[in-house]
């Protein structure tokens, strides 16, 4: 009996865990958004372009750190079980987020949210962990449920952000999330289970090194991973630029801040509204048409921000373009975890939050550059025609490697047989 069959009683249980996990991490994780500015003047830097070079380092370091260190948890995790993952990134997650609070200059603050990448990525661990034991029929739905929590704690964390330093300062707010993350630990360690036989997946994995038919698939996971960077990618490019964006639409100064938050936040709430369903939808008609079709439609999203003339109405298309989104990383995980055995799935989703995590990385940078050498409109069209070329990448890959177009109506039998294809 292999992983998946030995812990799929489990996995109900361990998705609720996971999604309060994914959910508390990451509201901590983000909620320094708001007065992360303040805190770097705070450990002594002064100069206006010097904060706010600091604060992009410090903000993204994180992310970075993620990316380098996904792979290799999830290879650890093939070899010695999901759940210590879990255990590790909670722990270390919690005890970095509290020193933090402690930090006395701008590089150790630097340092820490550098580790707190490396050793963290709770939601990534998550995603290995849900993504190996769920029942395939239903992967698509419940990787839907987790990317909701985690999409989630993304939107509500700059919210407490926004108050929580009011009453126990911004020191006292990192301490308050490493609490938060200490509960997710005490919650995994008591709550989760897995049935985990080292010395039969060992066996295993010796024994398939390389799976009958697996190397084949392998341009079509290097597709997915591509696609699952540029879901961050087209989101977290107009970060650098958001604020100037709505500052040339005729925000007033003092509300430009406060506008742009609730502009970043839509995309998320609207993510949050259709990520299950739009998983739940891949179980049902096939993953290849829920990624074609949500990269498309977030693809000609996209065309009409460059050309708005009200802030609201920004905040209306980044919404609807965060409900197109949302159905991508569901789909992609189920489509990488029916393309891998069962003894790799952990190195491939590690794999799959690294290329996440890259974008988040790549995104702002690309969007920053594109906006200064190019004007504030060309970093939506030039995201858009990505997404497009992306869609169309991911069309002819269903097509040359799996034998039916994704891109293309079909019958809800051929769209299943597509993902079969992938799974046989």
């Amino acid at each position: 009996m292999n992983y998946s069959d030995r812990n799929q009683r489990y996995w109900r249980r361990n998705l609720a865990v996971c999604v309060f996990g994914s959910f508390t991490t990451l509201v901590s994780l983000s909620m320094l958004l708001p007065f992360l500015p303040l805190y770097v003047q705070q450990l002594g830097v002064t100069s206006q372009a010097d904060v706010v070079q600091w604060s992009a380092v410090a903000f993204g370091a994180t992310f970075l750190g993620t990316a380098v260190t996904a792979p290799i948890w999830g290879r650890l995790a093939d070899r010695y079980g999901r759940k210590p993952m879990l255990v590790r990134a909670a722990i270390g997650m919690a005890i970095v987020m509290s020193l933090i609070g402690l930090a006395r200059n701008v590089t150790e603050l630097v340092a820490l949210r550098l580790f707190a990448g490396l050793i963290g990525g709770y939601a990534s661990a998550s995603i290995v962990m849900i993504g190996s034991q769920v029942p395939r029929e239903r992967a698509g739905w419940a990787l839907g449920i987790l990317s909701t929590g985690a999409l989630s704690g993304n939107l509500i964390g700059p919210l407490v952000g926004g108050f929580l330093p009011e009453f126990v300062g911004i020191r006292g707010t990192f301490f308050v999330g490493g609490g938060m993350i200490a509960v997710a630990a005490l919650a995994t360690i008591l709550l989760v289970r897995e049935d985990f036989d080292r010395v039969a997946d060992a066996r295993q994995r010796h024994q398939k090194n390389r799976p009958e038919g697996e190397g084949s698939k392998w341009p079509v996971i290097g597709a997915l991973l591509v696609t699952a960077m540029m879901v961050l990618l087209a989101n977290m490019s107009i970060e650098p630029i958001i604020t100037v964006y709505i500052g040339d639409l005729g925000v007033p100064m003092d509300r430009q801040a406060r506008v742009a938050g609730f502009v970043m936040a839509a995309s998320a709430l609207g993510s949050i509204l259709t990520a299950a369903r739009l998983g739940a939808l891949a179980d049902r008609v096939g993953s290849w048409k829920v990624i074609v079709g949500c990269l498309l439609l977030t693809g000609l999203v996209m065309v009409p921000q460059a050309f708005v003339t009200q802030w609201w109405q920004l905040a209306v298309l980044r919404g609807v373009m965060g409900m197109t989104l949302a159905g991508l990383l569901p789909a992609i995980a189920k489509l990488i975890r029916h393309s891998v055995e069962e003894h790799n799935t952990g190195k491939i989703l590690g794999y799959l939050q690294s290329a996440q995590f890259s974008g988040q990385v790549i995104g702002p940078l690309i969007g920053g550059q594109i906006g200064a050498h190019f004007g504030l409109h060309h970093v939506f069209l030039v995201t858009a025609a990505l997404l497009l070329v992306c869609a169309g990448m991911n069309g002819w890959m269903s097509y040359r490697y799996v034998g039916a177009s994704a891109g293309t109506p079909s019958s809800r039998t051929l769209s299943r047989k597509v993902d079969n294809a992938l799974e046989k």
